[in-house]
Formats: structure tokens, C-alpha cells, sequence
């Protein structure tokens, strides 16, 4: 790669268009959400205008889910067990929307009913629960996908394409962050320690995915964080490098919010993703004097929308006869859980200290 910078004049520095397939026109399937909770009435107001149709609600509570019904799903049928929703024959595919600490349970028992499946991110709480599903989903020749609903939106398309692209020159960090005041008023998710709760699950996570993405894959992580008097753990700040040797400078908390922005910083520019940088957001070119090169505009309506991608991707996929996603592939979803496991660890162990480097991978 050459050492000289490309001028801002350069027609090639500039953000290329988003490749984003329309929800509206991708393969129907027919969606059985798994749970009646916040999650899976998100999903079911993302789907409303595209081409998928949520046609059963499943809950431990039937009446909970015939008010999930009324209100997000009408027409939807309603299911007081689980069981029962998975083996609906009007069901294609299973969104698992349940707490982490029952994903695996959960998608183990809609791959069982020969249904594809779509578990809430993270997979699982560990990288063996997350392992398990994958060898069962493809023991049975059936779709599985974690919903890192993140990789599908439009501007981390327009990301993938800048990286591909070599515009940023060779790159060297990624920085991102995500904190939420969900702890210890939120809910009771995140403070269980039986519901897998804590905030790297459900908020580092996102960092820890788009570093990765941006790294070509972490080779060695470590961190410092804290846990709650309950024992989950409450922030966590982490290092991470990638094959190339590029690094990752990552942060989440779940009790106190932060501007959960990113960049990937390169040698000849770097992208700019505003708050909230893993929902549809704006995000800019900027060269290394500082001057904005680009900006793509974030879309409101995509910011309520955004779940509509990940399961245009499943539709797509299903068509096409395939079993996984090379946007989320498996593998990966094992791997960053792993990574997990280690930055965590010696936390859950209580020793509150440095978690020590993970085992290249």
C-alpha cells in the first residue's frame, strides 16, 4: 500500500451507496416469536411493511401472549407454551426472544422441530451453550443465525464496502463504547445472575461484534471492569487486536451512559459513527487533516425500524437453500462468546482485576 494520501478531491474518497436489500420485496416466511417480552415486540413492529408475516406468539402465559397478540400481532396466534409454538405448521421460522440463560434450551428445541432459527444476540451466555446450538442446527440441516441486527443496517454495509475498499489506508484503531443506565433500576434481566444478566451480554457486546467486523477478527483481548453486589458484571473496559495487528479500545456499562459513538481511524481517514453508532445512525469520511469528506445521513424511520434487515437476511438465505449467514457466520458468533468467556472470567471469579489475554484464534 502506498504511503502517500489520497487528496479529498480524490472522486474515490467519498461514501459508496448501501447495498441493503428492500424488506419489502425479500422471500415471505412465515415468524413464530419466542417470547412476549420488549425484544419481540420490537421485531414484530419491524416486520409491519415488509415482505415477512409474524404468524404465532409463544409465552409461558397464554394470556400474555394473547395481549401480545392484540397489541403487536393481530391475527397472530397465540401459545401458552413454547413447545406448542415450535411445533406450529404454520410456523417457518423461530425468533428466540427470550432471556440469554434460556437461548440455548429454546433454540435447541425449535431446531429439534425441524424450524430455522433466529436467536437473540448474544447467542447464549457462554461459548459452549452458543457451540451446542450451532452443532445441533447443523445436524439438522436447518437455518441458524445469531440477530447481531447491527451487521445488516445500511451504513455498516457502506462500512464493509469503505474497509474493502482501502480508502481509510491501513487501519490501526477502531474506537466504541456503549453504556446504558439499565442497573440497578432496570431490569431484572440484567441484575440476575440466574437470567444471565450483566452488561457485556447486552450492551458490550455491540462494540465487541464491530470490532471485530472492522479487525478481520480478534486475535488477543483483555480488560478490567467490575460486578454488581449480585455478581454480574456492571462495566467492563477492553482491549482488543486484530490478525493484522490493529487494535480495539472498547467500553460498556450498565450504569451510566456514555455517547456510544464509534470510529475506525485509519492512516490516510477514518469513519465517524454518531450516537447510537449500532443503530442506523449518520456516519462520515474524514480525512487525516480533520475535513469531512462524506456523510451518509442517518434514517429516522430506519432508527425504529431496523430489526426489518437481519430478518430480510434469514429470508434471503432460506430461499436460497443456505443454513447460515456469511454477514453473521456461526463461527463467529462462537468466537466473540469466547472472547466473552475470558474477559469475564476472572471477573466472575471475584477477582475484579486485569482478565488476562484470550487464546489467539
Amino acid at each position: 500500500m502506498s504511503s502517500q494520501r489520497p487528496h479529498a478531491d480524490v472522486p474515490g474518497m467519498k461514501l459508496p451507496p448501501a447495498r441493503t436489500p428492500d424488506p419489502a420485496s425479500a422471500p415471505p416466511l412465515r415468524w413464530g416469536l419466542l417470547g412476549a417480552g420488549w425484544i419481540a415486540s420490537e421485531m414484530a413492529f419491524s416486520l409491519q411493511g415488509t415482505s415477512q408475516q409474524v404468524v404465532a406468539i409463544g409465552s409461558r402465559d397464554l394470556g400474555r401472549a394473547q395481549a401480545f397478540v392484540g397489541e403487536h400481532a393481530p391475527g397472530a396466534r397465540a401459545h401458552g407454551d413454547y413447545a406448542s409454538l415450535v411445533a406450529d405448521p404454520h410456523v417457518d421460522v423461530v425468533y428466540v426472544a427470550s432471556p440469554h440463560s434460556e437461548h440455548l434450551e429454546h433454540a435447541l428445541l425449535a431446531i429439534a422441530a425441524g424450524k430455522h432459527v433466529l436467536v437473540e444476540k448474544a447467542m447464549a451466555p457462554t461459548a459452549g451453550e452458543a457451540s451446542q446450538i450451532v452443532a445441533a442446527a447443523r445436524e439438522a440441516g436447518v437455518f441458524c443465525m445469531e440477530a447481531m441486527w447491527t451487521r445488516f443496517l445500511p451504513h455498516i454495509d457502506v462500512l464493509r464496502q469503505v474497509l474493502d475498499s482501502g480508502i481509510l489506508g491501513e487501519v490501526s484503531t477502531v474506537l466504541a463504547d456503549h453504556s446504558i443506565p439499565l442497573w440497578p433500576e432496570g431490569p431484572e434481566r440484567l441484575a440476575s445472575p440466574d437470567l444471565a444478566g450483566g452488561a457485556m451480554l447486552d450492551l458490550g457486546i455491540y462494540p465487541l461484534s464491530f470490532a471485530s467486523l472492522v479487525l478481520g477478527g480478534i486475535s488477543s483481548a483483555a480488560g478490567l471492569g467490575s460486578l454488581t453486589d449480585r455478581g454480574v458484571d456492571r462495566r467492563l473496559a477492553f482491549v482488543v487486536q486484530g490478525p493484522t495487528g490493529a487494535v480495539g479500545s472498547l467500553a460498556t456499562d450498565m450504569s451510566a451512559s456514555s455517547p456510544t459513538t464509534a470510529s475506525v481511524n485509519g492512516t490516510w481517514a477514518r469513519l465517524e459513527l454518531d450516537s447510537m453508532f449500532y443503530q442506523p445512525t449518520t456516519m462520515r469520511l474524514v480525512g487525516a487533516d480533520g475535513v469531512v469528506l462524506d456523510e451518509m445521513v442517518g434514517d429516522p424511520i430506519e432508527q425504529h425500524r431496523g430489526l426489518r434487515h437481519e430478518a430480510t437476511e434469514v429470508a434471503l438465505r432460506v430461499a436460497a437453500g443456505e443454513t447460515e449467514s456469511p454477514v453473521m457466520p456461526l463461527d463467529e458468533s462462537v468466537r466473540l462468546l469466547a472472547v466473552v468467556d475470558e474477559l469475564l472470567s476472572p471477573l466472575r471469579a471475584g477477582a475484579g482485576g486485569p482478565t488476562g489475554p484470550c487464546a489467539d484464534r
